[in-house]
């Protein structure tokens, strides 16, 4: 487990992957939630001044702390309208990753896409030393290269930059999107499937078909307090266009299910605050952390991103391990869990849901084994998801509306 962090985060880009270190962040962040960050949230001063951001993501992305915890902090200070935008860019990763279940082709169409772009990369020596210049910061556009080289040290850049960055890869560098959102995906701490992949073909032009996002040489300088001057943008370009549809599908959410008295905890990467849980007051007998093989996935994230969320995990059990008084494994094969709960003497797994994405791909090709092995599967999905994700089906202003009411149903309204 990490050493907790003593007093206030010093530096914002020493993400330590703990709940306590969580919570610190939360607490120097909150009394800037509200008109401060309002007013200056689009400003990206570099990795060394991150006070004008919550810089909260890696934490809510691996679920060390929740957008609840977040939201009930912000407006225990705060009236909803002084916060409206900080807490509508908590419900923005809600929306996308609602989104993403309303239309799981999207993920499938750019996991697809990968093995392809990469095999031209590999034919076309054009493209491939493109691509390696951008990787590696060598493009000679300013910004776009310093960007580079913080988002691979410290696995973390401004949200107005990563816009900008999408853009620039697209339509200055003219690379394949899928391509840069593997890119980002592999390198951030709060690389988040539905939120990276949405954002990129945002900034396309294809989440919302035909409007785009243009990095603009004037609005760089600006919101970077003058740090770059970059030349040679692409300001015209037209938006991309696809041939795949990707039209929504019914939204099948886990039914709430009554827990039986005995069972075993999954913790994974995607959810690391079982203490606060749903679990119909009932507690585990057994504490399993899942660490996956993600070689077993095509982009395996960076070496950094898969220490944090092993980490992550860590903590998460210690603590579960404490709250509910039970023993804890590690496991990172479905042979592993399943020899684990036998000799437990279990046969229910219980598991906060895996949303679409990388770790959902390897959990989907073990689920169907451990069933064959005697071992019944019942998903939590958190009440915040069960009333986010149904808004989420369109664009944001859906959910956006219905922000107050959600709020009012959990309680912190």
């Amino acid at each position: 487990m990490p050493a907790a962090l003593p007093g206030l985060l010093s530096d914002p880009m020493d993400f330590t992957p703990d709940a306590a270190s969580a919570q610190v962040q939360l607490r120097n962040f909150v009394p800037r939630a509200g008109n401060t960050y309002a007013s200056q949230r689009n400003y990206d001063f570099g990795p060394e001044k991150r006070d004008n951001i919550s810089c909260l993501s890696p934490y809510i992305r691996h679920r060390l702390i929740t957008e609840e915890d977040v939201l009930t902090a912000t407006l225990e200070r705060f009236a909803p309208s002084t916060a409206e935008k900080f807490i509508q860019e908590v419900f923005w990763r809600g929306y996308f990753k609602g989104w993403l279940e309303h239309h799981p082709s999207v993920w499938r169409d750019y996991a697809d896409q990968l093995p392809d772009l990469h095999a031209k990369l590999a034919a076309n020596s054009g493209l491939a030393t493109a691509y390696d210049e951008a990787i590696a910061g060598r493009t000679g556009i300013d910004c776009f290269d310093a960007w580079t080289q913080e988002l691979v040290q410290y696995g973390y850049l401004h949200n107005h930059a990563r816009m900008w960055f999408a853009a620039i890869w697209i339509f200055t560098l003219r690379l394949p999107w899928a391509l840069g959102a593997e890119f980002f995906l592999t390198h951030l701490l709060d690389g988040d499937a539905a939120s990276n992949t949405c954002s990129w073909r945002w900034v396309g032009g294809l989440h919302t078909k035909g409007k785009h996002y243009l990095a603009r040489a004037s609005n760089i300088a600006r919101y970077t307090d003058g740090r770059f001057a970059p030349t040679g943008l692409n300001e015209q370009a037209a938006p991309l266009e696809e041939e795949n549809n990707h039209p929504r599908q019914l939204l099948t959410l886990p039914e709430e299910e009554a827990l039986p008295d005995d069972f075993a905890l999954l913790i994974h990467s995607e959810d690391c605050a079982a203490e606060s849980l749903p679990l119909q007051g009932k507690a585990p007998k057994l504490i399993m952390g899942l660490k996956p093989d993600w070689n077993a996935v095509s982009s395996p994230p960076a070496g950094a991103v898969q220490a944090f969320s092993a980490a992550a995990v860590d903590d998460a059990c210690t603590r579960a391990a404490t709250a509910f008084a039970c023993p804890t494994s590690d496991i990172a094969s479905a042979d592993a869990l399943i020899q684990a709960m036998q000799q437990a003497g279990l046969a229910t797994l219980v598991m906060p849901y895996i949303p679409i994405g990388p770790l959902r791909d390897i959990w989907d090709r073990r689920s169907s084994y451990l069933a064959e092995n005697g071992i019944a599967t019942m998903t939590i999905l958190r009440d915040y998801d069960r009333l986010a994700w149904p808004h989420a089906s369109r664009g944001f202003f859906k959910l956006k509306q219905k922000i107050p009411a959600i709020l009012d149903e959990l309680a912190l309204g």
